[in-house]
């Protein structure tokens, strides 16, 4: 079948299904990814059922991702008057959503290793010798670099859309 006579359905479940493979190279699982697809490109509020149903999951596994995603602030929880199911809806606001994978990611990968590289220099630093002063120039070089990048990064994410894409477009110049 070409391109062009595929079904919306299919077009939809291929961009979750893709969405969901690009997951793992961000650092999160394949269904945490799906998920998080599915709830950002469908306009109304999903049970777990639905989710389940839709991408063909067990309970455990929709809990535990959902659950997941509430933490990163991805997705909220909704509650329907009448309703004892919980339902999810996405954060769809793009730059929204960015900002917060990106503050998360720094919380659980770059904080992290600049915790190591200083912990490192510490536990090195009372050693002698050219090798050890090499290791520890270059251990702090890194954790210069890592803390310098992830400021820059704190800072554009508490511009707005505008503004951030403004100033890219100045230093993309």
């Amino acid at each position: 079948m070409s391109e062009t006579n595929k079904s919306f359905q299919e077009i939809k479940d291929e961009f979750i299904a893709q969405w969901g493979a690009l997951g793992t190279s961000w650092g999160i699982n394949r269904t945490m990814a799906q998920i998080h697809a599915l709830l950002m490109v469908t306009p109304e509020v999903m049970s777990t059922d639905e989710i389940m149903e839709d991408l063909s999951i067990s309970r455990g596994n929709a809990h535990t991702n959902l659950k997941e995603l509430v933490g990163w602030g991805l997705i909220r929880i909704v509650v329907k008057k009448g309703e004892r199911k919980e339902f999810f809806e996405a954060e769809k606001d793009v730059w929204k959503m960015f900002t917060i994978i990106m503050s998360e990611r720094r919380r659980r990968e770059v904080d992290p290793m600049v915790n190591l590289l200083n912990t490192y220099v510490d536990n090195t630093n009372n050693a002698k010798g050219i090798e050890v002063e090499a290791f520890n120039h270059q251990l702090k070089e890194l954790e210069k670099f890592v803390s310098f990048a992830s400021n820059m990064s704190e800072k554009i994410a508490k511009l707005s859309y505008g503004p951030a894409m403004n100033l890219a477009a100045k230093v993309l110049k």
